[in-house]
C-alpha cells in the first residue's frame, strides 16, 4: 500500500514537472512571436500632454517594427487611477501597457488604491527624465537652498511654497525639502502651474518647484529666480544651477520621469523586447532634439534597474506620507 502511495505521488509530481515545463516552453514561444495582434498602451491622462506624446513616439515605433497596431487608449479619472487599475488587472501578456508619470507611485503612496505600484506591475523602462526646479519669488533676498531655509528658520510657519495642487509631484518635492530640512512651511496650492507660477512671481507666494519647461520662461524674463534642480547630478540643459543636494541637503532627489509598466507576470522575453525597442524609438535624432529643447534626458533604462527605482521611490513617499500626514 506504501509503495503504491509513493508510486502515485511520483507519477503526480512528473506530471506537475512536465506540465511547468511545457508551459514555460509555451510561453517562451509566444514571447518570441509577439505580438500577434493588436496592443492597447493605455495612458492615464487626457491627450495632447508630455506623456501621451511620447507613448504615441513609442507606439508608432513598436508598429512599424512588428507590423502590429500598438493603439494609444487615454482612460483618464481619478488622479490617473483609472487608467493604473485598468493596466494591473489585465492578463500579463504583453497586450496591454501602461504610459505613465511617476504619479502612478505618488497616488498610490499619499491614498490607498485598487492597485500597488510594486505588487502589480512590472516594470518595463523609464523612458524620460528631467529633474525639476526650485523658483523663488524674485523680491525674495535669497540665491541658494541654504538661504532660502535659513531664511524660513526666522520666520516658522511663515515661509510659503506653491504647487500645482495636493498631491502632485511638485507637491511632494517641496514637501521633502522642508522635511529634509527640518524646517515646517506653508503649503498653498492651486489648480495648476499655470496659476501657481504668476503668485510666486507677485511675490504672494515664496518659493515653488517647477518643471524646465513650464519654469524657465519666467526664470529668462526674470519674473522668478531659479536656485537649484532637484535631481541627484546636476541637468545637462542647466549646467549653472547646483543641485539641492550640493546646496545643504545631501540625499535630495526628485526627477519628474515618464515610464512604461506592464501587468505583474507578463513573460520577461516580452519585456525585454519592449525595452530594447523604446530606448531605440527615443534615441533617434528627431526626439533628441526635441527633448534637450525641453530639458529632458532620453533614459530606457533595463527593467531590473526600474523595477527597483519603483520601489524605492514609492516607499520614500509613503514615508514621507506618514511623516508630513499628508492627505489628498
Amino acid at each position: 500500500m506504501r509503495n503504491t502511495m509513493i508510486s502515485t505521488f511520483c507519477r503526480m509530481l512528473l506530471i506537475a514537472v512536465a506540465l511547468l515545463l511545457a508551459g514555460a516552453v509555451n510561453a517562451q514561444g509566444n514571447a518570441q512571436n509577439y505580438p500577434q495582434r493588436p496592443v492597447r498602451i493605455i495612458v492615464n491622462v487626457s491627450a495632447g500632454g508630455g506623456v501621451d506624446a511620447l507613448a504615441r513616439i513609442v507606439a508608432q515605433h513598436y508598429s512599424q517594427l512588428w507590423g502590429q497596431p500598438f493603439v494609444v487608449d487615454n482612460r483618464t479619472g481619478a488622479g490617473g487611477s483609472i487608467g493604473n487599475e485598468l493596466v494591473a488587472k489585465a492578463a500579463p501578456d504583453g497586450y496591454t501597457l501602461l504610459v505613465s508619470s511617476s504619479t502612478v507611485i505618488t497616488t498610490a503612496a499619499l491614498k490607498p488604491q485598487n492597485y500597488d505600484p510594486v505588487r502589480d506591475f512590472t516594470a518595463v523602462t523609464k523612458l524620460t527624465a528631467n529633474p525639476y526646479i526650485v523658483c523663488v519669488a524674485p523680491a525674495l533676498p535669497v540665491t541658494n537652498i541654504r538661504e532660502l531655509i535659513a531664511l524660513a528658520r526666522t520666520k516658522p510657519g511663515g515661509m510659503s511654497f506653491a504647487s500645482a495642487g495636493i498631491g502632485s509631484i511638485v507637491h511632494m518635492g517641496a514637501e521633502l525639502l522642508t522635511v529634509m530640512a527640518a524646517t515646517p512651511m506653508t503649503h498653498v496650492p492651486y489648480k495648476g502651474v499655470s496659476d501657481a507660477y504668476p503668485s510666486v512671481a507677485a511675490g504672494q507666494v515664496d518659493w515653488m518647484i517647477g518643471s524646465p519647461i513650464s519654469a524657465l520662461p519666467f526664470i529668462k524674463s526674470n519674473r522668478m529666480r531659479g536656485i537649484a534642480v532637484t535631481s541627484a547630478v546636476r541637468s545637462k540643459a542647466l549646467p549653472d544651477l547646483p543641485t539641492v543636494a550640493e546646496s545643504g541637503l545631501p540625499g535630495y532627489d526628485v526627477v519628474a520621469w515618464f515610464g512604461m509598466l506592464a501587468p505583474a507576470g507578463t513573460p520577461p522575453a516580452i519585456i525585454n523586447r519592449l525595452q530594447s525597442e523604446a530606448k531605440r524609438a527615443l534615441n533617434t535624432l528627431e526626439v533628441l532634439r526635441r527633448m534637450d529643447i525641453e530639458g529632458t534626458d532620453v533614459v530606457g533604462n533595463p527593467p531590473a534597474e526600474f523595477g527597483r527605482e519603483v520601489k524605492a521611490e514609492y516607499d520614500k513617499w509613503r514615508e514621507l506620507v506618514r511623516k508630513t500626514g499628508m492627505k489628498s
